[in-house]
This record gives C-alpha cells, sequence and structure tokens, in this order.
C-alpha cells in the first residue's frame, strides 16, 4: 500500500466510505473518529456521551477509518468528529482505546468509581 498514488488511496476512501455509509441507519448519531476532530477529556467525553442520552439518542455508532483515514463522504454524514490524539494508531488497539474510554464514560456518568 505504500506505492499508491494519491488517486488510488482516494479510491480506496471512497470505496470503504462508501460501505461505512450503507451500514448506518437513519437513527445512528454517528462519531467518526478523525485527527481533525474535537478533542476530549474522559469527563468532558463522558458528558457528551450523556447529553446524547437525554436528548435520545442512544443509539451511537463511532467509525474509526482505516489506514488512510476516512472518505470525504463519511465525514460530511457524521454528526461529529472526535480525535483521540494526534497521533496514529493501529486499528485494533484503537478499537480497544474506544471501548475503554466508553466504559470510562458510563462509571463516570453513573458516578461510580474508575481509575485516573
Amino acid at each position: 500500500m505504500k506505492d499508491m498514488s494519491e488517486k488510488d488511496i482516494e479510491q480506496v476512501k471512497e470505496k470503504e466510505g462508501e460501505d461505512i455509509i450503507n451500514r448506518l441507519s437513519s437513527r445512528d448519531y454517528v462519531m467518526a473518529l478523525d485527527l481533525k476532530g474535537t478533542t476530549y477529556d474522559s469527563e468532558a467525553f463522558a458528558e457528551k456521551i450523556r447529553k446524547l442520552r437525554v436528548q435520545g439518542k442512544s443509539n451511537m455508532t463511532f467509525i474509526i477509518g482505516g489506514s488512510h483515514g476516512l472518505s470525504k463522504a463519511v465525514l460530511k454524514k457524521a454528526n461529529t468528529s472526535i480525535s483521540f490524539s494526534k497521533m496514529t494508531f493501529p486499528h485494533q488497539l484503537m478499537q480497544v482505546i474506544l471501548i475503554e474510554q466508553i466504559y470510562r464514560a458510563f462509571k463516570i456518568i453513573s458516578n461510580e468509581p474508575y481509575h485516573k
């Protein structure tokens, strides 16, 4: 994949984007993980999730892009973009980080202790 042209990369992102968009429901509140997205600390992320739940947006869908990021169409479809870091992480590691932060957010929302 290192030898791919910018055009090839865009085509891959567009194809991945179409596949992602086709899996979304109109009920989904879509949060795209993007380097240019809003950054949160754990408490602010928990507050965002809490507010969304209060607004009835409990069907939250998080989208993690491939190695080249997300297509413009996916970013446009997303209700919001969030960034966990300016660093790039392997897809599998980002899944674990995201799940841990969602777990931590629900612990915060429930006023339960969590590791700092």
